[in-house]
């Protein structure tokens, strides 16, 4: 197939482009490559990428609807995979016109080149951050999500609203991911696992909050890029069993909907996660706990059992292997030890 992927220069992007190259289809990337981190990182992942044929490149940002329609018109793309976004809790306390513009303006342009362009399938991210106040674990697709803890929560569940109204108004199969404390190669600097390895092999102090009494569904990048591609195809009609009076808010019975978590099922505490960071590193960690950071919560977890009842998803990736694969590819891309 022609697949578009926004935000592909970004983590999850570009893993998920080179798994779906590898499968044989064409993508088409869009990326605007804003420097919120290292914009090297980003253009090393796009490099990688344009080393096969059949990955075209566009750079501009989803907010520009003439460029956006003009791909969308020209490459005839048969699904969407929506990954562009302003992503981080933290930064969006002290940035929120970023996450408005780029998370809910920008969706909406990809809504609307939906409809003009007639996409069977449009796949998009949202996050864990959307379960916010709620503390019934596992988290699980009917519950409600209408307490969000930070701005960046809240424009990922404006984008859920958003894709239903278009899917029951114009007839466009939506398909909402809710990933899960996402790591591995190639990841975010701004992110925990980029943060703490960087400070353990300075030997600078980690901040630890909540003094380390916190738990998070650590999922490895490989098991959110099968989630997604099992559900490029597992394209969602209206639910007949839907109940109206007791709506389930994660499919729908007049539009061709659906929300799934994406994520490990298996909660890790936060010191044990830094615990075998510091084993496969070989150092230990200077820890500094402090309080809890506004907007954040105390534990994810994520229910699996919807995405598995109807693609077959089951993540395969342990912590060690993961954290093994992600540290030997961060020692080797910032040179340490060499």
């Amino acid at each position: 197939m022609k697949i578009i992927i926004t935000g592909s220069a970004g983590f999850i992007g570009y893993h998920l482009a080179l798994k779906l190259l590898d499968y044989g289809h064409s993508i088409i990337g869009i990326d605007n490559l804003n420097p919120y981190y290292d914009v090297k990182l980003k253009r090393d992942r796009v490099e990688r990428l344009l080393k096969n044929h059949n990955y075209l490149h566009f750079t501009f940002d989803i907010n520009d609807q003439i460029k956006l329609f003009d791909v969308f018109k020209n490459e005839k793309p048969e699904r969407i995979i929506h990954l562009a976004a302003q992503a981080g809790v933290r930064y969006s306390l002290v940035a929120p016109h970023e996450y408005i513009e780029s998370n809910v303006s920008g969706f909406l342009n990809i809504l609307e080149a939906c409809r003009k362009f007639k996409v069977e399938h449009l796949v998009f991210a949202s996050t864990s951050s959307v379960y916010g106040a709620n503390t019934n674990m596992p988290f699980s697709e009917s519950n409600g999500t209408d307490h969000p803890k930070s701005l960046y929560a809240a424009t990922k569940k404006a984008n859920e609203l958003m894709a239903h109204s278009y899917s029951h108004l114009f007839n466009i199969p939506t398909t909402g991911l809710r990933f899960f404390t996402v790591y591995g190669p190639w990841g975010r600097p701004d992110m925990a696992p980029m943060i703490f390895a960087k400070a353990i092999l300075e030997g600078h102090p980690i901040n630890i909050h909540n003094n380390g009494d916190m738990k998070r569904d650590f999922t490895y990048i490989d098991d959110i890029v099968i989630g997604i591609v099992k559900n490029l195809d597992n394209i969602p009609t209206a639910d007949n069993k839907w109940n109206a009076h007791y709506p389930d808010p994660s499919s729908s019975g007049i539009a061709p909907y659906k929300i799934y978590n994406v994520g490990n099922n298996k909660p890790t505490g936060l010191m044990v996660f830094i615990k075998t960071l510091e084993e496969t590193l070989g150092k230990e960690a200077i820890k500094k706990y402090v309080p809890m950071q506004a907007g954040d919560v105390h534990s994810s977890w994520a229910s699996t059992d919807k995405i598995h009842k109807t693609t077959g998803y089951k993540p395969k990736s342990s912590l060690r292997y993961g954290i093994k694969k992600f540290a030997d590819w961060y020692t080797e891309y910032f040179k340490y030890g060499n």
